[in-house]
């Protein structure tokens, strides 16, 4: 593990949060992630479910989380399966961890090998009348694969068909979009990685170099700075490319007076961070560029002003379109023609900004959130307005991750990261 682990009493509060929740004499199970084949003996790199880990610290494969509150015994309210490790897979795969080791993780005494899990669910389902499924119910989830928790709820249904069911998605839906001080400063930690890596770029980007170059250059900064690399597939767009809004191809030349948009981040012991910048290939924006650029930003700023408590999402992105209408305008890409008889359902301004404002950020890039309900201090989001004119061969993105305080504005954790067009242009021509 190349990071540095939350402690863990910080996994003991978001179980007490959790079960908190649970109706009484119900039964919660978290499965691990599979580790997924891709041919032969190749697999891709396994990435813990979200869920068990925000509630564990455990960041392995083949764990299962028990949570049961009303347990008669006190040992059996959390128990924790972890696979038995042996000589073997200590050789070729690296030691797992050992019991010891996964109760210092987690902060859960009770502790059994995997082989277990049947056994023991068995005998506490004599005692509980529901169990709590993990199901994925994000606003964005298009998953078709079956994953390790679809094949524990249909053999769990299969098995006590006797036992109600319910839901702990929107349990963590709520827990999981209000960070701690603890997971700010591992997002922080993920901020600061990709600051290093965007100022890497800024004496490297010039004509000739090509997107791949570009993104090889921030993988070597993230890990060499203890991240596992990029939070999500990096977007390295020059010229026309970023009207593509998810161009992941990332194998064109940079050409002499194209922009280059960047959307690019890393992560840090899986918490992300999400940024975008758009900066001129040859160090320096042409008038038209930097008056779309510097319309973006006023946009930016702007919406970033709204995130406060309170705040209601369907209404925030309705106040944003109306500012960034105001900017189309001044740029002469809408008129008030356009304005006065634009379908309401696909206002004049989604032309050019098509998509939305912002999202939550945490475990997840889109991470969990339930969007019908206000917004709330120690939320974390992205703000990332954007302008794409195809015509004109060019599109700009600009985004930062803020944390909603209390009272006043947001705070940005990318701050520190160049946006200013001048701070920019300044950069990019110092040797």
């Amino acid at each position: 593990m190349r990071y540095q682990a939350l402690s863990s009493n910080f996994y003991k509060k978001t179980r007490s949060s959790f079960m908190d929740e649970m109706l009484p004499r119900s039964i919660a199970v978290f499965n691990s992630n599979d580790t997924y084949p891709i041919s032969a003996d190749s697999v891709l790199p396994f990435e813990q479910h979200r869920d068990i880990f925000y509630l564990t610290g455990v960041d392995q494969e083949e764990t299962i989380l028990l949570l049961f509150p009303d347990a008669h015994d006190p040992k059996m309210r959390e128990v924790l399966f972890v696979t038995e490790t042996n000589d073997h897979i200590a050789v070729w795969e690296g030691a797992k961890l050992t019991k010891k080791q996964a109760t210092e993780r987690s902060g859960i005494e009770t502790v059994f090998w995997l082989q277990d899990f049947d056994r023991i669910l068995n005998q506490l389902s004599a005692f509980n009348e529901t169990f709590y499924f993990n199901t994925n119910e994000h606003y964005r989830q298009s998953v078709e694969t079956e994953t390790r928790e679809d094949r524990f709820i249909k053999k769990c249904k299969e098995q006590y068909p006797a036992h109600g069911v319910a839901k702990s998605n929107p349990i963590l839906q709520k827990l999981r979009a209000v960070k701690s001080i603890e997971e700010v400063d591992q997002i922080q930690t993920a901020c600061n990685i990709t600051e290093k890596g965007f100022r890497r770029l800024l004496s490297f980007v010039k004509p000739g170099v090509w997107e791949y170059e570009i993104e090889a250059e921030l993988a070597h900064e993230f890990l060499k700075n203890r991240s596992k690399g990029f939070a999500y597939t990096p977007i390295i767009a020059s010229g026309a490319n970023a009207n593509v809004l998810h161009y992941t191809e990332n194998n064109a030349q940079c050409k002499s007076g194209d922009l280059l948009l960047l959307d690019v981040a890393a992560e840090y012991g899986n918490y992300k961070s999400d940024l975008t910048r758009t900066i001129p290939v040859s160090g320096k924006f042409t008038d038209r560029q930097k008056e779309v650029y510097n319309a973006v930003l006023r946009v930016k700023k702007e919406a970033t002003k709204l995130l406060v408590p309170g705040t209601i999402w369907k209404e925030y992105h309705k106040e944003v379109g109306l500012i960034m209408t105001s900017e189309l305008l001044g740029l002469g890409l809408i008129n008030d023609s356009d304005v006065k008889n634009q379908d309401p359902n696909w206002p004049a301004y989604k032309k050019y900004f098509m998509h939305g404002t912002s999202h939550h950020i945490g475990l997840d890039t889109h991470d969990y959130g339930l969007l019908h309900l206000p917004m709330e201090a120690n939320m974390v989001f992205t703000v990332e307005p954007g302008i794409y004119i195809p015509e004109e061969g060019f599109g700009i993105r600009l985004e930062d991750d803020v944390v909603i305080q209390s009272q006043g504005s947001p705070l940005n954790l990318m701050g520190n990261i160049p946006i200013e067009a001048d701070e920019i242009e300044t950069l990019m021509q110092v040797d």
